[in-house]
């Protein structure tokens, strides 16, 4: 059963729930959720709105050291996801101390090519998380993407520094700070009937699916009761 009133009538234009989901393109953590996300994704095709926002990370979050960096990625990879593959640290330079924005202003800038999915964001994690790429430079992170996407590197550069861009991410990130959440990712959850729930830090499919499902569940039940009695009595 779907969200609308005539289950034939269902469609992606008409959802039963937003999922946004907020995500900094050099998080490990968010690198081992994107199967995750590919898999609600796919199982609520037509009755959830997906979308992705950046969500920048403060320089002092980001490692000190490769040999820290690596010691997290046997933490997270090793111990608590049993990822076969070691992550790649070698994005690190210490030189930058923290200032990574360049991969997430280009991810945002496909935007503005039509590239509102994950395409661009998942190219440049992959060059950098796995291939151990130096994103943190512009023009490095532009290369990836461009390539990925088949967009003129000069364009996508001109969006990537553009003042539209930049607010934009700046945006997000304090939109996803007003949840009063601080891990990445995290997961927002909105059905059409005002509900809400927050996922901060979470990586399984079980429990966002769980409440997806129920979610959904109370959304039904609203329609069918519309369906059989009406709008409220205003009296």
């Amino acid at each position: 059963m779907g969200c609308d009133v005539d289950p034939t009538a269902r469609s992606a234009l008409h959802p039963c729930m937003r999922i946004t989901y907020y995500v900094e393109i050099l998080s490990s953590w968010c690198y081992y959720v994107e199967p995750v996300w590919t898999q609600l994704k796919e199982r609520y095709a037509g009755r959830a709105e997906f979308e992705w926002k950046i969500a920048l990370m403060t320089t002092d979050a980001f490692p000190v050291s490769r040999e820290q960096c690596d010691w997290f990625y046997r933490r997270s990879g090793g111990t608590v996801m049993h990822s076969p593959v070691m992550l790649n640290s070698g994005w690190f330079e210490a030189e930058r101390r923290g200032e990574y924005k360049a991969p997430n202003l280009v991810a945002e800038a496909g935007r503005d090519f039509g590239f509102n999915g994950d395409e661009l964001r998942l190219a440049l994690a992959h060059a950098a998380l796995r291939e151990g790429q130096k994103v943190g430079d512009l023009a490095t992170s532009v290369a990836i993407a461009a390539r990925a996407g088949g967009i003129d590197p000069e364009k996508l550069r001109a969006r990537a520094e553009s003042a539209e861009v930049r607010a934009r991410i700046e945006a997000s990130t304090q939109e996803f700070l007003s949840h009063q959440i601080n891990q990445r990712p995290s997961f927002v959850l909105t059905d059409a009937i005002g509900d809400k729930a927050v996922f901060s830090g979470l990586v399984r499919f079980e429990p966002l699916a769980a409440t997806i499902e129920a979610m959904l569940s109370d959304t039904d039940a609203y329609a069918a009761h519309a369906a059989h009695h009406g709008p409220p009595p205003q009296q």
